[in-house]
């Protein structure tokens, strides 16, 4: 794996190239990392990858998820997650982040490893075990486990988690499969800005080839991240890349970009895939807010940043999900249509309501990389974030107590 500034490179927004090997072409950042369960998207499948966006090429891999599959001689007699995936042709990014807690033993001490939801419970994983994991399923990048803690914890209890992770890193690392490098040390801290600065200082020592910003979108405001953010990437090398969890939402991903973040697993996508939600907003600063109003029925099923295509209101629209979009859904299917597919559980729904979810964001992301590179970011971040405040102050003039409680609901 090998990682290069175009563009940025400062203490802010930044443009790279990160190329995974001769056999994958490169993948420009600021990127997101395809959502998978047990290393598959949940409605798209692998040979409609291509059909999503030309961005669609590197997905996010939990190696816990693999606790209740093929035992790990399977996946090594295999060849590795991208053979036992069919994803020959694209990047896996190996990270886990349902810990939140730690387990206590008998005595009242935490146990060396880090607790994850599974299917089965929740379990404690160690550093040899998750190392067997990362070590059979090959990724191209995999991040170390962490002791993730929200907001509210203590000092105390903070400086102990920043103790832990770079005890579990450096045992990690030890445990790697021999080759070439491709770790990514984790870096934690909570809201300590103190903590977080010596953990971002301690792992850039480590033989690490990028850095996983862990702990966030556990209870910090906007404005307490923007800073913890800034503390941490300004104790990083510029040379190497940073991946974030928890940040999904359009302003949490430009603020995190404002910082120096190149890579983000979001699931913000899938959740509105999941919910029947299909993304509306502005991509270009060009582009004029969406202004709706009850006369046309469409305030009914939608907020001026996406629509909820199980709306009555769309029942009869044979306009595309987003005028302009060039997905596969919008240039072959209608609102109407989806809407129909959704009403009656078919499962088709889904598959070409995340395809659209999933080319609108990454042609999100092309737009952020657009404005790095042409020196407007800011003025983009700006008008990103004024646009959606116009809409919810502005345009929204709707009289909810009119309305049925039904309606309001929706609203």
């Amino acid at each position: 794996m090998r990682f290069a500034l175009k563009a940025g490179g400062g203490d802010g927004a930044r443009c790279g190239v990160m190329n995974f090997g001769a056999a994958l072409a490169s993948v420009d950042t600021p990127c997101l990392l395809l959502s998978t369960r047990r290393g598959l998207p949940s409605f798209v499948s692998t040979d409609l990858l291509p059909e999503l966006h030309p961005d669609a090429r590197v997905l996010h891999v939990n190696p816990v998820h693999f606790l209740e599959g093929p035992p790990v001689s399977t996946i090594h007699e295999i060849g590795g997650g991208h053979k036992l995936l069919n994803l020959q042709g694209n990047a896996l990014v190996s990270l886990s982040r349902d810990s939140i807690v730690s387990e206590p033993d008998g005595e009242g001490n935490t146990k060396l490893g880090a607790a994850f939801n599974t299917s089965s419970g929740r379990r404690v994983i160690g550093p040899a075990k998750y190392m067997e994991l990362v070590n059979a399923l090959k990724p191209n990048v995999w991040a170390s486990i962490a002791d993730e803690l929200p907001t509210w914890v203590s000092q105390r209890r903070n400086k102990l988690s920043v103790d832990r992770t770079l005890q579990w890193l450096d045992k990690c690392l030890g445990l790697q499969s021999i080759g070439e490098n491709t770790a990514f040390g984790t870096i934690v801290g909570g809201a300590s800005i103190e903590e977080r600065k010596r953990s971002a200082s301690e792992t850039a020592k480590r033989n690490v080839s990028g850095f996983f910003i862990g702990g966030f979108g556990l209870g910090e405001s906007p404005e307490d991240r923007l800073t913890l953010l800034q503390s941490v990437t300004d104790c990083l090398p510029k040379d190497l890349p940073r991946i974030i969890s928890g940040l999904g939402m359009p302003e949490e991903i430009l603020q995190a970009v404002s910082t120096g973040v190149d890579i983000f697993d979001s699931t913000y996508a899938h959740t509105l895939t999941k919910g029947g939600y299909a993304m509306t907003f502005p991509l270009s600063m060009d582009e004029k807010p969406w202004k709706f109003s009850l006369e046309d029925g469409a305030g009914l099923g939608a907020d001026f940043t996406k629509i909820n295509l199980r709306s009555i209101a769309y029942r009869c629209d044979v306009t595309p999900l987003k005028p302009g979009c060039t997905c596969y859904t919008c240039q072959k299917h209608t609102r109407a249509y989806i809407n129909h597919l959704l009403n009656t559980h078919e499962m088709v729904a889904q598959t070409l309501l995340d395809m659209h979810n999933i080319h609108h964001y990454l042609s999100f992301f092309q737009a952020i990389r657009d404005a790095i590179c042409g020196s407007y970011f800011e003025e983009f971040q700006h008008w990103f974030i004024g646009q959606r405040r116009y809409c919810e102050s502005e345009c929204f003039d709707v009289n909810v107590s009119l309305l049925t409680p039904e309606a309001a609901n929706i609203l």
